[in-house]
């Protein structure tokens, strides 16, 4: 068995010779600004797809760089854990960020996300009626973050997974206190959205990717926070949902349900494939429960009289009973 971060001999002179390439260092500065997919590296680098996707296959089989799907498209970071991860991230740091090298690929590099940027746009113009008509029909957002932050404000958190990202609203609030943040979303469309937000807002330790709520490809016990925001009423099974998200929850760590209270809007669900229209508060609650979490708070936010809101939103906090001994890896049951 090697340490924590360390690579055995063939490890480290596969992972050497895979970065000891002009391209493939080039590569690895560009996956530690943003997640690209060979399309954009070929535009970037101005290199034939077939030799982008090359080096891209070396320097995922050294343990470097990570890939992943998002529908027909696959994305590149670099990798987050291991000693590849650890010895990219030291060559990378050892370069002088000046080079004109690097400031040329970082020059194409904003024309990428540019065009990125204005396809977000499009899609949030073309879509923006049909969402502010929803907003408007419950407590103001500002009220509802307001509370989400209240919520959670009694301990930091370094982890966050936000499941159903959606537009990547809550990355971006909590991005400035993370040390990582990722979202899920099924929706390719919303992944276009969330990304663009995060990389705009400069957010390099967050990242989106496309899954299942139900069956997420992250390792039990990895983040101190799991927020589900205004997700749970289009699920068939939102208690299985809450179960997934319970296993990846941290010793400790906390889950925070939001959506809406119980209303009678069939509209929604004829309009915008709403399954449930909304969740009364023991329901969820009792979800949490059998997931094996202690719900520790129950919130309901009522529009405001006068206004046209009709829908409360309620907030499900509940927590991990396990507990993290200090300064140790043992995992107690409280």
């Amino acid at each position: 068995m090697t340490q924590a971060g360390h690579l055995r001999f063939d490890a480290l002179n596969a992972a050497l010779k895979a970065a000891g390439e002009d391209t493939r260092l080039r590569v690895l500065v560009l996956l530690s600004e943003a997640e690209l997919t060979v399309s954009d590296l070929t535009q970037i680098l101005r290199q034939s797809q077939p030799r982008i996707s090359r080096h891209l296959k070396l320097l995922v089989e050294a343990g470097l760089i990570e890939r992943f799907r998002e529908g027909a498209w696959a994305f590149f970071r670099l990798a987050e854990q291991g000693g590849g991860a650890e010895l990219a991230r030291m060559l990378i740091a050892r370069l002088d960020p000046k080079d004109p090298i690097i400031d040329r690929d970082r020059d194409r590099l904003s024309a990428v996300r540019a065009a990125r940027a204005a396809a977000a746009q499009d899609y949030f113009r073309a879509h923006a009626a049909e969402w502010d008509r929803i907003r408007k029909l419950h407590v103001p957002d500002e009220a509802v973050e307001q509370a989400i932050c209240d919520a959670l404000a009694d301990r930091p958190f370094r982890s966050l997974l936000d499941l159903g990202t959606g537009t990547g609203r809550i990355l971006e609030m909590f991005g400035g206190q993370l040390e990582r943040g990722l979202g899920i979303d099924l929706s390719l469309d919303m992944l276009l959205l969330a990304r663009a937000r995060i990389e705009r807002a400069g957010l390099r330790h967050c990242s989106v990717r496309q899954g299942d709520i139900y069956d997420l490809a992250v390792p039990a016990g990895s983040f101190e926070v799991v927020i589900i925001h205004q997700v749970l009423h289009f699920l068939d099974d939102g208690a299985r949902a809450i179960r997934e998200a319970a296993r990846v929850l941290a010793p400790s760590g906390r889950l925070l349900v939001i959506d809406f209270a119980p209303h009678d809007l069939e509209f929604l669900r004829e309009e915008h494939a709403h399954r449930r229209l909304g969740f009364a508060p023991e329901t969820v609650a009792q979800w949490m429960s059998a997931a094996g979490l202690d719900m520790t708070m129950h919130r309901s936010l009522a529009p405001e009289p006068g206004s046209d809101g009709k829908v409360a939103v309620s907030l499900w906090l509940a927590r991990d009973p396990r507990v993290q001994l200090a300064n140790s890896n043992v995992r107690e049951v409280a």
